[in-house]
C-alpha cells in the first residue's frame, strides 16, 4: 500500500485505507521522534519549572498538551491493522475496526456526528478567511494594545521588562491606529484600547472579520486542528504547529517586551523601518499559512459530505 493517509481528501468513499502494522508504526514512529524534538525543550524546562514567554503560549492558550501533540492520528477513514492496534481500541474516538478478524482498529464513525458543529464552524471560518485579501497593516500592535495604559498588572509576561517602558509603550500605541481584526486578541486589550481599534471586535462575527494576513488566524489552524481531532491526522496537525511556533516567534519579537536575554531580536515597529520588517515577515508567514488552510479546508469538506 503505497498511498498516504495524511493526503486523502477524499476519505472514506471508496472503502477505508488499509495501513500494515509495519507501515503504521513506522510513520507512528516517526511523528513521535519529530514532536520529540519540537516539544523537549519546553517538557525540560516545565519539569525545572522555568517559563519561557515566548514557547510557553503554545501550550497555554493552546488546549493540547505535548503527550496529547505526541500521539500519532491517522485521521478519518484509516484503518490499522495489527496487534498494536490494540492500543487504539482505548483511545478516546476510536473503536476495534475489522469484526471478528485480526485486530484492527479505526476512528469511530460516532465522532462525525459529535463534532459536526465544529465541523462546520471551521469550515465557514477557513473558507470565509481564504476568501479575503490580506491585510498587512496591523504592526503586531495587539501586544502593544494589551498593556496600553494598564499598568503592572497589564504586564502578561512578569519579570520580562517593556522594552520602552511603560510611557514608551504607551506613546507608540497613541502614534498608530489599531488595526486589530483577531477578535481573540481584541478581547485582551486594556480598556484604554479597546476604543482606539478600528472595529470594536465581537465573537460572533468572527467568521465576518477573520482575514490570512493576521498572524493569530494562521497560528490558529493548530487550534482548529487540534479541535478536530482524531478526525485530521497527525501531519497536518504538526505542520500547523510548527507554523503555530514561528508565528508566535515574530508575534513576540514585535511586541513591547525586551526579549533579548533569550536571544530574541526585537522587531521594532516604532520605526519605519521595523514596520517594513514585520509586515516582510508577516507576509512570509501567511503565503506558508495558505496551504495549511486549503488543507484543512478541504479535509472539513470531505468529512461534512460523508453520509
Amino acid at each position: 500500500m503505497t498511498e498516504t493517509a495524511t493526503a486523502r481528501d477524499d476519505v472514506v468513499p471508496g472503502g477505508p485505507l488499509v495501513l500494515a502494522q509495519d507501515e503504521w508504526t513506522a510513520r507512528r514512529d516517526a511523528h513521535r521522534e519529530r514532536v520529540d524534538a519540537l516539544v523537549g525543550p519546553h517538557v525540560a524546562r516545565q519539569a525545572r519549572g522555568e517559563k519561557h514567554p515566548v514557547l510557553d503560549f503554545l501550550f497555554t492558550y493552546y488546549s493540547l498538551r505535548p503527550s496529547q501533540l505526541r500521539r500519532w492520528h491517522p485521521g478519518f477513514g484509516v484503518r490499522l491493522e495489527g496487534d498494536a492496534a490494540r492500543d487504539y481500541w482505548e483511545f478516546s474516538g476510536y473503536r476495534r475496526a475489522g469484526g471478528e478478524g485480526p485486530p484492527a482498529a479505526e476512528v469511530n464513525p460516532a465522532v462525525l456526528g459529535q463534532r459536526r458543529s465544529m465541523l462546520e464552524f471551521t469550515a465557514r471560518l477557513l473558507e470565509s478567511t481564504a476568501a479575503r485579501p490580506a491585510q498587512l497593516g496591523c504592526f503586531g500592535l495587539h501586544e502593544w494594545a494589551m498593556v496600553y495604559r494598564g499598568g503592572d498588572e497589564a504586564v502578561r509576561h512578569s519579570g520580562t521588562p517593556l522594552r520602552l517602558g511603560a510611557s514608551g509603550t504607551d506613546a507608540v500605541v497613541e502614534s498608530m491606529n489599531l488595526r486589530c481584526t483577531h477578535f481573540d486578541a481584541f478581547r485582551f486589550f486594556t480598556d484604554d484600547a479597546a476604543p482606539r481599534n478600528e472595529i470594536a471586535l465581537r465573537r460572533e462575527d468572527q467568521a465576518d472579520r477573520e482575514q490570512p494576513g493576521c498572524l493569530h488566524a494562521g497560528m490558529d489552524l493548530y487550534k482548529w486542528a487540534g479541535k478536530l481531532l482524531p478526525l485530521v491526522d497527525s501531519d497536518l496537525l504538526v505542520r500547523c504547529f510548527e507554523l503555530a511556533g514561528a508565528a508566535r516567534e515574530l508575534d513576540m519579537r514585535a511586541s513591547p517586551y525586551d526579549l533579548g536575554a533569550l536571544g530574541y531580536e526585537p522587531v521594532p515597529i516604532e520605526s519605519a523601518a521595523g514596520r517594513a520588517e514585520y509586515v516582510r515577515a508577516q507576509s512570509a508567514l501567511a503565503e506558508r499559512a495558505a496551504p495549511l488552510r486549503a488543507e484543512l479546508l478541504g479535509r472539513c469538506r470531505a468529512l461534512l459530505d460523508l453520509p
